[in-house]
């Protein structure tokens, strides 16, 4: 078994194969690495311009290195195995899109402090109760929201699911691909 790709070595493959430095990229794509990535690091702090960074289809279990990151404004995390949105708390003021489906979330702590995000990709995770999903409501910028796949929306009739999800839901105006209407 051939040892994990570092985020160091990712970049500079990334650099290699763009031309561009990474220190100075906006967009940053490093997804699908080969061995993949199973840790993200501080080496991610050095992307001070970096607005749209993706990460999936890797092997990573921890969101961390994304102090200094001031810029970023989309985070593609999907298809890891992530279990906890701990270390996102740095991107609280700037981030506006995460898309971390496919991935092993079971709870939505420190969702809370994503106070400019207005999409949320977290279908197919494993968010299994409506205490955790009403979490969800605390994101005032919030407009769409992906959901569905977790247990909580597999394990009940799908009309029954969506009307209480849009009940929790002040702020979304669409919910997993579906526009909301509300008083019509």
């Amino acid at each position: 078994m051939s040892k994990a790709t570092t985020i160091k070595e990712a970049l500079k493959r990334w650099e290699e194969k763009t031309g561009q430095t990474a220190a100075e990229a906006t967009d940053v794509q490093l997804q699908f690495q080969w061995p993949p990535i199973e840790k993200m690091d501080n080496t991610l702090s050095t992307l001070k311009n970096c607005e749209r960074l993706s990460l999936s289809t890797n092997m990573i279990e921890k969101i961390v290195g994304l102090n200094g990151m001031k810029n970023l404004k989309i985070l593609s995390l999907a298809r890891n195995y992530i279990k906890t949105l701990a270390g996102l708390e740095a991107l609280g003021e700037n981030l506006e899109e995460l898309w971390i489906s496919y991935n092993l979330i079971e709870k939505l702590k420190g969702i809370e402090a994503m106070k400019n995000l207005r999409v949320l990709y977290i279908g197919n995770n494993m968010v299994k109760d409506w205490t955790e999903f009403s979490k969800i409501n605390s994101l005032p910028m919030l407009e769409e929201l992906l959901f569905s796949g977790n247990p909580l929306a597999e394990n009940m009739d799908e009309n029954v699911y969506r009307n209480e999800a849009i009940r929790r839901l002040t702020y979304v105006k669409k919910l997993d691909g579906e526009p909301i209407l509300r008083g019509v």
